[in-house]
């Protein structure tokens, strides 16, 4: 079996977000996407939405991945266990769980352009393949990962962002454009961002 991880911090979960799951289920041939809602360390001054509804929300984007067809589960292992969470020990316990599955880590290109200073980065490359998903960000200029056999890199630019997300609505302004109906529905019930 293929399996995919895909963390964030999710506040909110949007339309890219979305796009990405499944542009990448199609494009790799993956069985099982796990999102994972994380405790990023380098994260945690900027995390709106508390662990209970961000939490709700990846549920709901997984929801809304599924309609297409089931292929998506959330993990809140890295929120279960109360501390900083990092990328490296996710991996470890999802191969702990599907050790004889292959397993590829999807990342967005701010994400791996920040890669070298991750925990334990170069156990993480071992671990698995890497998909970056590409949105001309930065230089194209890859560093020491860019080479190695298990990175990928696809052309991805879909330009919305959870920060952005977040300013519209505590604004007043529609994101409906911008996340997926059911998301929406659940910020709008909760009172998120405002």
């Amino acid at each position: 079996m293929h399996l995919a991880v895909f963390g964030g911090t999710f506040d909110p979960p949007h339309n890219g977000h979305l796009a990405l799951a499944l542009f990448a289920r199609e494009l790799l041939a993956l069985d099982r996407i796990i999102i994972s809602v994380s405790n990023n360390p380098f994260k945690q001054d900027r995390v709106a939405a508390g662990e209970k509804h961000r939490s709700r929300m990846t549920e709901l984007l997984a929801w809304e991945i599924n309609m297409a067809g089931k292929c998506c589960e959330v993990s809140h292992w890295e929120l279960q266990k109360k501390r900083t969470s990092y990328t490296v020990d996710l991996v470890r316990h999802i191969n702990a769980s599907y050790s004889h599955d292959k397993l590829t880590l999807l990342i967005g290109e701010d994400s791996f352009a920040e890669l070298p200073s991750w925990k334990e980065c170069d156990a993480l490359v071992e671990m698995c393949d890497i998909v970056v998903f590409r949105r001309c960000l930065i230089d194209g200029s890859f560093g020491i990962f860019g080479g190695d056999a298990g990175t990928r890199m696809i052309d991805f630019h879909y330009p919305v962002s959870s920060t952005d997300i977040r300013a519209l609505v505590a604004s007043e302004k529609s994101v409906s454009p911008l996340v997926p109906p059911s998301i929406n529905s659940y910020m709008r019930q909760q009172a998120l961002y405002r």
